[in-house]
């Protein structure tokens, strides 16, 4: 028996017939009825959002909600068919429950996890996770980003040029030595076994990471095997910087 990390609620199956406008995606489900649901992806999605893919959507009971619908996932084929997790919503859920199995020997002991917490010299940034432990242990400042965008087995974060991501980076430097500083990517897809940044999409981003690891920020990369039945994680992908 798997011992998934996070269970989806029923998904509905679809073909993927059109994304427009960011957030709406229209789908035509196994019954035959085309449905516009929600996409919690803000990005491109570059590489994971051809029409004709298979996808999987889950259904919520409020009955405010404009669209039913949520995008959960959508199937690939770069390597063999792979599901795709991309509702940007959900890393931090799946890390948040990961973190309090203490499933990531490589950030030693901490006793308390604080989610949101503001830093930054403006103090307008929100790192999205805190961990704390004794006096004597220096806290670890944790940023999750998801990552779908791949080459091969090559998971590549960003997809596009992302200053908020270029931000993230220089409020984590300045961070160090004084704390830990950790960058975590969510590889939001089994089939890549290796990381590196997306330096052809936003080399600035890439950079500034490079930048960042020779401070000593640490880095993550956090491979997840994602299907209709849930998410588990699989171990670290291999660094290439």
């Amino acid at each position: 028996m798997i011992d998934w990390l996070y269970n989806y609620p029923l998904l509905y199956p679809g073909i993927l017939l059109k994304r427009y406008k960011r957030f709406f995606a229209d789908v035509q489900l196994a019954s035959g009825e085309v449905v516009t649901a929600h996409c919690p992806n803000t990005g491109p999605m570059t590489g994971v959002s051809t029409i004709g893919s298979l996808v999987q959507l889950s259904l919520s009971d409020n009955p405010n909600r404009k669209l039913a619908y949520t995008l959960e996932l959508i199937q690939v084929h770069d390597n063999e068919p792979t599901w795709v997790g991309v509702n940007t919503a959900l890393p931090n859920r799946v890390i948040k429950l990961a973190l309090a199995k203490r499933l990531f020997p490589e950030l030693g002991d901490y006793n308390h996890i604080k989610g949101e917490v503001v830093y930054g010299q403006d103090k307008k940034s929100r790192v999205d996770f805190l961990l704390t432990g004794s006096e004597q242990e220096r806290p670890i400042y944790l940023e999750v980003k998801n990552t779908t965008f791949s080459e091969g087995r090559l998971a590549l974060f960003p997809d596009t040029e992302t200053t908020r991501g270029q931000k993230h980076l220089r409020e984590l430097m300045a961070l160090l030595p004084v704390t830990r500083a950790v960058m975590l990517y969510f590889i939001n897809r089994s089939d890549c076994t290796e990381f590196a940044p997306g330096d052809m999409t936003d080399p600035i981003y890439g950079k500034l990471l490079r930048d960042a690891i020779a401070l000593g920020l640490e880095v993550l990369p956090c491979r997840f095997d994602v299907c209709p039945e849930g998410i588990r994680y699989l171990g670290l992908a291999k660094l290439k910087i």
